[in-house]
């Protein structure tokens, strides 16, 4: 009998999201096609990870808390079992300083500075003030940057806030000082509209599409004061599809490695720059089976056909 680990943040160690969305369903899928199958906790070190024959990431939620921890952990269970996605695409990903890569891969994304010192902050914030003094006040998109750690999942030490808001140099100095990298974009209209899409590919198909509202709020702070997603099942075009196909096309060329066994491509199509890929996750997306009850059964085969 084929032993599959759906790898997962202990909910009571996690509650601020629901790490068993996904893995409930996808666990029974993987029963009714005569897998052993169970979800387990990355940072349980009782956990004997040769007992699987493979363990596939879900929701390890927390990795961004403690990301070097997350990393000696996929060095020590990835030498006694196969994780997927692969330990190496893992940690290509986990910085999203990778979105420099498919840029220079031909991925167009949101214009981004990156920042590893208070001063080269400081001189950008400035920078996009004097652009926002200069800039129509009627939108408020054009006054308005964001602010958020390269290495970060659910929101956390995200901002919108104007450039010449002290918070702002505020919340620089925060992820700094957790000694991260600042990463500085400027506000995208149709992303505050609510317009970002995510696809869901397995195996390199299309499986379904996600749209999940706007999270930050203007001035600081998530839309309604806590991280809440408003998942709905919606349309990609053919356009869209090509898109996220190409993104993976781009990562595989980049990086050498094999087709992700899943992915979830984030993009919006804007006014201004065309379509941009706003993040390739590709270790730990929520697939929203809940609302693809279909797509279910899809994971199911292609993880045992991995096994």
């Amino acid at each position: 009998m084929t032993r599959i680990g759906l790898v997962i943040t202990d909910p009571e160690r996690f509650p601020a999201a629901h790490t068993m969305l996904d893995v409930t369903p996808l666990l029974a899928a993987l029963r009714e096609r005569g897998a052993e199958a169970r979800a387990v906790d990355w940072a349980d070190e009782e956990v004997d990870w040769a007992g699987f024959d493979l363990v596939v990431l879900r929701s390890p939620w927390d990795y961004s808390e403690r990301p070097a921890q997350f990393d000696a952990w996929l060095e020590s269970a990835g030498a006694l079992t196969r994780i997927l996605n692969e330990p190496a695409l893992v940690r290509w990903n986990m910085d999203k300083r990778y979105l420099t890569a498919l840029a220079d891969a031909g991925i167009p994304g949101v214009p981004t500075s990156w920042h590893d010192e208070e001063a080269s902050l400081a001189d950008a914030l400035q920078e996009a003030a004097r652009r926002a003094a200069g800039s129509d006040a009627a939108d408020p998109s054009a006054t308005h940057v964001v602010l958020k750690p390269s290495v970060g999942a659910g929101a956390r030490l995200a901002g919108l806030l104007r450039p010449d808001d002290p918070a702002a140099h505020a919340l620089g100095r925060q992820i700094l000082a957790e000694r991260g990298t600042v990463m500085l974009q400027p506000e995208i209209p149709e992303l505050s509209a609510g317009h970002e899409k995510a696809l869901y590919l397995i195996d390199g198909h299309f499986t379904h599409a996600i749209a999940k509202g706007a999270l930050l709020a203007r001035g600081g702070g998530l839309r309604g004061g806590t991280y809440r997603e408003s998942p709905q099942q919606v349309e990609a075009s053919a356009a869209e599809r090509e898109f996220a196909e190409r993104v993976l096309a781009a990562t595989a060329t980049t990086t050498g490695l094999e087709m992700p066994l899943y992915a979830r491509i984030d993009l919006v199509d804007t006014a201004a720059h065309g379509m941009l890929l706003l993040e390739a996750e590709l270790f730990e997306p929520l697939f929203n089976l809940q609302l693809a009850p279909e797509v279910t059964g899809v994971f199911a085969e292609a993880i045992l056909a991995r096994a």
